[in-house]
């Protein structure tokens, strides 16, 4: 039997099968911030691009970095930089506001710096004490290894150590969700996922956290969004630049082009 398949072959009789051709896969990890642009984008361009598979996932910037440096992820996503991985690929795809939002039921508008670092660091317990409703605070943090957190350190606590005694979510989702339905809560979290939710991002020293404002560094609480690589790999690379230049996407999921900016910082 075999000899004759043999013979068959040689005449042209039998087909033999053509090894099927790997997907193009393609994993990135990291900021929850960015995770709605990055899965957004991954659809979009899977549709355009049949052969590629990507697998989007959060966990944190400080994961995503970790991922990336490590060789176990393609892309690590983050609201900071790589700091202590100088040997990572920086690609900056958007740049992203923060802001700090409350339960309606807190009565507050705005606040200035020096009540977001007091509440923060649990100096002031009552809204009354910030010129809001009689109701206690509830603080809602983020894990150590979220970026938002680190943005928000850096930008407005100014070395104050944030207390840790308050709850902690470790999505931007769920800090939202958890805001809105929590009387007294406060928290912060990248503007998009702010968009026709019941919570009040408050004015910091009277500033208003808009896109304006963020383009011309009069609100502070911004950082650029990054996405980590540990080596030039071309079909990541053409994705993340898919990212970068769906300038329609970047602004309907409330982020900023980085070529609009009328400021620019090393050091976010």
């Amino acid at each position: 039997m075999l000899k004759k398949m043999i013979a068959a072959v040689a005449l042209g009789a039998v087909a033999l099968p053509v090894a099927a051709i790997a997907d193009t896969t393609i994993t990135a990890v990291g900021s929850t911030a960015l995770l709605p642009l990055v899965k957004q984008s991954a659809q979009e361009y899977q549709e355009k691009h049949p052969d590629v598979k990507i697998s989007v996932s959060g966990g944190g910037s400080f994961v995503g970095i970790t991922q990336a440096a490590g060789g176990n992820a393609d892309m690590g996503d983050s609201d900071v930089t790589a700091k202590d991985n100088p040997g990572l690929i920086d690609h900056k795809v958007a740049v992203v506001g923060f802001g700090v939002i409350a339960n309606s039921s807190a009565g507050v508008k705005g606040l200035t710096s020096t009540q977001v670092r007091a509440i923060f660091t649990g100096k002031v317990t009552n809204w009354k004490q910030v010129g809001g409703a009689d109701q206690p605070i509830v603080v809602i943090n983020r894990p150590k290894s979220s970026g938002t957190r680190a943005v928000f350190n850096f930008t407005l606590m100014k070395g104050e150590k944030i207390a840790e005694t308050g709850l902690v979510e470790d999505s931007s989702g769920t800090v939202v969700k958890t805001v809105g339905s929590t009387p007294g809560a406060v928290s912060y979290v990248a503007l998009g996922y702010t968009k026709d939710q019941p919570v009040t991002v408050v004015t910091i020293d009277n500033v208003e956290a808009t896109v304006d404002n963020i383009r011309v560094g009069k609100y502070p609480v911004w950082s650029y969004e990054h996405i980590f690589t540990k080596t030039k790999n071309s079909d990541v690379e053409k994705f993340i630049d898919y990212i970068s230049t769906n300038t329609d996407d970047i602004e309907k999921l409330g982020f900023i082009a980085v070529s609009s900016m009328k400021v620019s910082e090393t050091n976010r």
